[in-house]
């Protein structure tokens, strides 16, 4: 699996997005153009974190698997496997979705 070879550096974190909803509440196809932009994704990978002024490890605030929510712009495409990921700054993550931390 080339998520285990691609281990981002300092404090970065590296996301799939999830797929976007093909059909409406009341049962309807979307077209693509419809669909709009999905915000979630899974985490894939983190760094071991970033240092401080002090010389100390910051340690990250995501883990692998667990769900977040993405700004709308940001991040670098990074193509693996044939699956577009996301590459990000810890800090840009905006929220972990809350259903994670209670399991």
């Amino acid at each position: 699996m080339a998520f285990r070879k691609f281990l981002p550096m300092f404090d970065r974190v590296l996301v799939e997005r999830l797929a976007a909803e093909t059909m409406s509440k009341g049962g309807i196809m979307l077209p693509e153009k419809a669909q709009g932009k999905v915000l979630q994704a899974t985490v894939v990978a983190v760094g071991p974190g970033s240092t401080n002024q002090k010389g100390k490890l910051t340690p990250m605030s995501v883990k692998v698997g667990e769900t977040v929510l993405l700004p709308e712009y940001g991040g670098t495409k990074v193509d693996l496997e044939d699956k577009a990921c996301l590459e990000l700054f810890d800090f840009i993550v905006i929220r972990c979705m809350i259903s994670d931390h209670l399991k």
